[in-house]
């Protein structure tokens, strides 16, 4: 074991370039990093930086720098796919070669929304593709008259139920979306998600959702890295959406959060205070949700020199046996056309104070190396099921 503890961060759909097979998904040309910082006329991001990231792509406001303490690359996914879940479930081993349903262009079929309508005993209303808030907008008032539930969904394979807390129980939300998970295991209705969201407010214009949302996943397909670590008596410590994403497979302790903020909060200190031994998993999914899917690059670019500011305030606590892992599970550049994720490579910052001569390394071609080098730095083997090959450079 060369690291004791491993930080692996996801800044939800930073990505850094359209991959090869980014045509085919209607993608060619993106490039959620450069195309962010040049909306902004550049980005203040020191700490970034100081990693090496202008050796990854000419990012408005990055410059050249040595970087001894940090090798950076770019990874590829390999599976079919751009979502969340594919590239998250990519990072600890797991190919994804069919993309998971989505029913963007039409809704969920009537039979479904039948059925669902029948099990919770609530009228459905949408069941269409539109943005959280713009929904509210348009239904927040008549499913507060009615106590009916709101079902949308999104370029993701998602089945999104919005309702008021006071009108509908937040528990009753909850089982609701359970019964819709239930329903959507079907393999013709397979969706990736099922997500919660609550909502208050007294009208179109004031309606808010709330941080309960929660979110109810399929488990991974087969084993992960994760599932390894755990059954190795390892600690497998997931900070954000890591627990939803993951159903709970192999996750030793979760702790939900409410912002990118508060994710790094907590990851801050848990670097500072304990001494565990495994991994720390942490997603931050405002660059995604609040800025990506709305294409608001200039909000997406203060995203990022937020985060900047607390990866600064994290570095110090980073000890010689310590990993970071600074990556992405996809792109979503805000200064393209829709509003669907864009598929992109991602960056991956590898730090530790104990490396002396960190540098650019060659792209990899899965996502998977990440989860693979944490498993070899603890000298575990991946199963049959899984993908990717250990960074060899990051364990000598």
């Amino acid at each position: 074991m060369k690291f004791k503890r491993v930080f692996v961060i996801v800044m939800d759909s930073v990505g850094i370039g359209a991959e090869p097979d980014a045509a085919k998904f209607g993608d060619a040309g993106t490039n959620t990093w450069v195309h962010t910082a040049h909306f902004c006329h550049g980005l203040k991001i020191p700490n970034i930086n100081s990693l090496g990231l202008h050796d990854l792509a000419d990012v408005e406001g990055s410059s050249e720098v040595k970087h001894p303490h940090a090798y950076i690359q770019t990874l590829r996914e390999r599976s079919n796919g751009k979502d969340t879940l594919t590239g998250h479930w990519e990072m600890m081993g797991i190919l994804t070669p069919n993309p998971l349903i989505t029913f963007t262009d039409h809704g969920f079929p009537k039979e479904l929304i039948d059925e669902l309508s029948v099990r919770t005993g609530r009228k459905i209303i949408g069941n269409y593709a539109e943005s959280g808030t713009t929904i509210l907008k348009q239904l927040g008032e008549q499913s507060m008259k009615e106590g009916s539930l709101i079902v949308y969904t999104s370029a993701d394979s998602v089945l999104q139920i919005a309702a008021h807390v006071g009108v509908i129980p937040l528990e009753e939300l909850y089982r609701d979306c359970e019964i819709a998970r239930e329903i959507t295991l079907r393999p013709e209705w397979r969706v990736g998600r099922v997500i919660a969201r609550p909502f208050v407010g007294d009208n179109k214009d004031n309606f808010t959702r709330t941080s309960d949302r929660r979110d109810y996943a399929l488990s991974p397909s087969g084993k992960t890295a994760m599932d390894i670590l755990q059954e190795n008596k390892k600690d497998v410590l997931a900070i954000g959406k890591i627990h939803d994403i993951f159903n709970g497979c192999g996750c030793t302790e979760s702790v939900h959060t409410v912002s990118n903020a508060d994710g790094m909060e907590r990851t801050i200190k848990l670097a500072k205070d304990r001494d565990f031994n495994g991994l720390c998993f942490v997603n931050l999914v405002e660059f995604d949700s609040l800025y990506g899917h709305r294409r608001n690059p200039a909000g997406y670019g203060k995203a990022i020199e937020e985060f900047d500011v607390q990866l600064g305030q994290l570095l110090p606590f980073i000890k010689d046996d310590d990993l970071l892992m600074i990556t992405a599970d996809h792109g979503n550049d805000p200064t393209y056309t829709g509003t669907d994720h864009t598929r992109e490579r991602v960056p991956l910052f590898s730090y530790s104070p104990s490396y002396k001569k960190g540098c650019k390394l060659e792209e990899k071609d899965t996502f998977a190396v990440i989860g693979a080098t944490v498993l070899a730095n603890f000298g575990l083997k991946p199963t049959s099921n899984m993908i990717g090959e250990p960074i060899k450079e990051l364990l000598k």
